[in-house]
């Protein structure tokens, strides 16, 4: 009897450690995709800024960190699950790419590329959604120690500029399309908020400088207008009330 009891004890025990390592097993799974998880959303989102980047002009030195992004991540990737199917393959395939970008940065390196505002406003959210997740990006990736602080303050502030640009060149297109219907008062504020998003800028260029000046020069030109067309509205309103007392006043007809 007694070793029944004790073969019962021991069978429980066993079937407790079987669970046990089982859990475990589970657990180590469970983490394992979430980390590998995690590590296919980052490349999915640097894939996504990469098609993206059609949008802006041509940044080779941002395609080689993207695309070095997304190689640290798949090599991250196969460290957590090296039994993925096609993984070596896919590493091949980004280091080829990187190879690639960091060659075609170097031969333009220094070159600057000229922006063309687009017409279309729904490809400008596009542009400014892009360039936010680029720099947020840039910071990530710099405050992991994946990317040196001079490459990513070049990089930053070429985007910062580029964002400024759109954002002040909007601005003076809808404050010129307001002057051009003759709606002066939204196109004095239209341009008073591109004066003042320069002005709030950290970084002074040339740019900047000139553009400040072009607004101010239009601003000016508005405020006199408004100014002559409430001296004509209020010439205009005194005549009409001076008419109103001739009118009043005037002798009355005998009949």
């Amino acid at each position: 009897m007694g070793i029944i009891i004790g073969l019962v004890i021991a069978l429980v025990i066993v079937v407790v450690i079987v669970n046990a390592i089982q859990q475990h097993k589970e657990k180590q799974e469970q983490e394992k995709r979430a980390k590998a998880a995690k590590q296919k959303a980052i490349i999915d989102e640097t894939e996504e800024l990469l098609l993206n980047l059609a949008h802006l002009p041509p940044n080779p030195k941002v395609v080689e960190i993207l695309n070095q992004r997304s190689l640290n991540a798949v090599k991250n990737m196969a460290k957590i699950m090296p039994e993925m199917k096609g993984i070596k393959n896919r590493i091949s395939e980004m280091e080829a790419r990187l190879n690639a970008s960091v060659d075609l940065a170097s031969s333009n390196a220094g070159q600057e590329q000229s922006f063309i505002l687009p017409d279309n406003d729904q490809q400008l959210v596009v542009i400014l959604q892009t360039i936010k997740k680029l720099r947020a990006m840039l910071k990530s990736e710099q405050s992991k120690g994946a990317l040196d602080a001079q490459a990513f303050m070049m990089e930053d502030l070429k985007l910062d500029a580029m964002q400024l640009k759109i954002n002040v060149e909007s601005l003076h297109k809808r404050g010129m399309q307001a002057h051009q219907k003759e709606m002066l008062g939204s196109a004095r504020q239209y341009y008073e908020k591109a004066i003042q998003t320069i002005t709030d800028h950290p970084k002074q260029t040339e740019y900047t400088a000139a553009k400040k000046t072009e607004l101010e020069d239009q601003l000016e030109e508005i405020t006199a207008a408004l100014k002559n067309t409430n001296a004509a509205d209020a010439a205009k309103k005194a005549k009409a009330e001076e008419d109103d007392l001739d009118m009043l006043f005037q002798p009355k007809k005998k009949w």
